[in-house]
């Protein structure tokens, strides 16, 4: 056989090979003329062949890298492919679709470079199943995907189609306002205005006058009339945070409100009407201040009528690398950065931490670190230094995976030993049924003091 029937059956084969795949591939030669073009690239641009061979390659791939980023022209100059280079082209209806690209070059058979081929795949439906699994774990602001939080976001698209009023409850920092915000935005209300009070920062006389407003005269330097935020709300979402720290003089006042939905202005004589309704938040047991005479039970129960209670960020450690990757893309769009992520060994300390301060101090924590930082991955130096006291514990592990099960084993130890080694004890304070936690304490080779060790029966 010639050498030319040899030719002639092997680009058979090669156009074979390139027409079974799924990924768009095309070749050009050293004028960036398209020498072929398969396929997977005619669906994917829907720019068929005829139309693309011969074509300088920019008019008929129009990506977001042609004109100065070139994957491409870079493998060509430099003689290295590129791997997965996500980009995205204009296809011939003028959609944006999302790609990766790889690119290597073409040599003839002497050696020398005569083209370049690149292979892009469509990332369409992976895009599409990322947003799918980024919105099973965010509402609003809210991101978790915790147990704990996954049923506040089952309930609360109920919850914010109801007027009744909502209470929200949780330790400092762990988001209540972000809830807050969440019901409002997925409620009928959504068009209207959402205004927050924080009840704690203001004394009886000028909270006062911001919830109800004034009219002019009312006390001096009162000039003319200010609407308060009921008025202002009108029939959107009116927010009290810290309502805990109302004096009981002030809750009499924010009881009639509640209960006939009309109020006074201070200096007022009509009486006026609000549609608002009433999403109250507080760090504090409400119940344990009805029972101490500090809070009126009767505002309580008016208030109470829904409750949405936010666990510590102690309780859904399973969130930590979420929320961090989540605060890296709000300080890189923030402060025009391009941090990639946290190392390994950082998530593990983070993980280990008891975050009093919750959701607020781990943003803190973050936002720190983006001042320190100057290269591309948050690094254990960028932590504040009493995060750095046992990093030897942690820096042993180059997994997230290990930090994980790390992390695990320290909070079942810890609850062993705070109950005695007891294990039905620790396993309700762990929330697991004791089984798992016999498991557990296999998988993870913790060892029971011999004097504790029982067989499961």
């Amino acid at each position: 056989m010639n050498n030319s029937k040899k030719a002639s059956k092997n680009e058979i084969r090669y156009d074979s090979i390139l027409e079974s795949i799924s990924d768009g591939v095309f070749t050009v030669d050293e004028h960036w003329q398209i020498t072929s073009f398969n396929r997977a690239a005619e669906d994917i641009t829907g720019i068929s062949r005829q139309e693309a061979i011969g074509e300088i390659c920019s008019d008929v791939f129009r990506s977001s890298m042609c004109e100065k980023d070139c994957a491409l022209r870079k493998t060509m100059h430099s003689n290295k492919p590129i791997i997965d280079k996500s980009c995205y082209i204009i296809n011939a209806k003028g959609d944006k679709i999302p790609i990766s690209v790889s690119t290597a070059v073409l040599r003839d058979q002497n050696g020398n470079i005569c083209g370049g081929a690149e292979t892009f795949r469509d990332l369409r439906e992976v895009h599409t199943l990322r947003k799918k699994l980024h919105n099973q774990y965010r509402i609003g602001d809210l991101i978790s995907r915790s147990p704990a939080m996954q049923e506040i976001f089952h309930l609360l698209p109920i919850v914010a189609e109801s007027n009744s009023n909502l209470l929200i409850t949780g330790e400092t920092g762990t988001g209540k306002e972000l809830l807050a915000r969440a019901a409002h935005g997925m409620s009928n209300r959504a068009k209207q205005p959402f205004i927050a009070v924080n009840c704690a920062a203001l004394p009886d006389t000028l909270l006062e006058s911001e919830l109800f407003g004034y009219k002019k005269g009312a006390f001096t330097g009162a000039e003319r009339d200010k609407p308060g935020r009921f008025a202002i709300a009108d029939k959107g979402t009116l927010f009290l945070d810290e309502i805990g720290e109302i004096s009981l003089s002030m809750q009499v006042k924010l009881l009639r409100v509640l209960q006939e939905h009309e109020y006074e202005p201070l200096g007022g004589i009509k009486t006026e009407t609000t549609g608002a309704r009433i999403i109250a938040a507080t760090n504090k047991d409400l119940s344990e201040l009805v029972s101490e005479g500090k809070f009126r039970e009767d505002l309580f129960y008016r208030i109470n009528v829904i409750k949405l209670e936010l666990p510590p960020l102690s309780d859904r450690k399973e969130d930590i690398p979420l929320l961090v990757e989540h605060f890296i893309a709000k300080f890189n769009h923030l402060q025009n950065r391009k941090i990639k992520a946290a190392s390994t060994q950082v998530l593990g300390v983070l993980m280990t931490q008891k975050w009093q301060g919750n959701i607020r101090e781990l943003e803190n924590v973050i936002e720190r670190a983006f001042v320190l930082c100057r290269n591309d991955m948050i690094e254990l130096q960028h932590l504040p230094l009493e995060f750095q006291v046992n990093q030897h514990d942690i820096s042993q592990y180059n997994t997230i995976r290990q930090v994980k099960q790390q992390t695990e084993r320290q909070l079942i130890i810890e609850a062993l030993k705070n109950n005695n080694f007891n294990r039905n004890a620790a396993a309700r304070e762990l929330g697991l049924h004791k089984s798992t936690l016999y498991r557990k304490l296999k998988k993870l080779n913790i060892e029971l003091p011999a004097s504790h060790y029982k067989p499961p029966r």
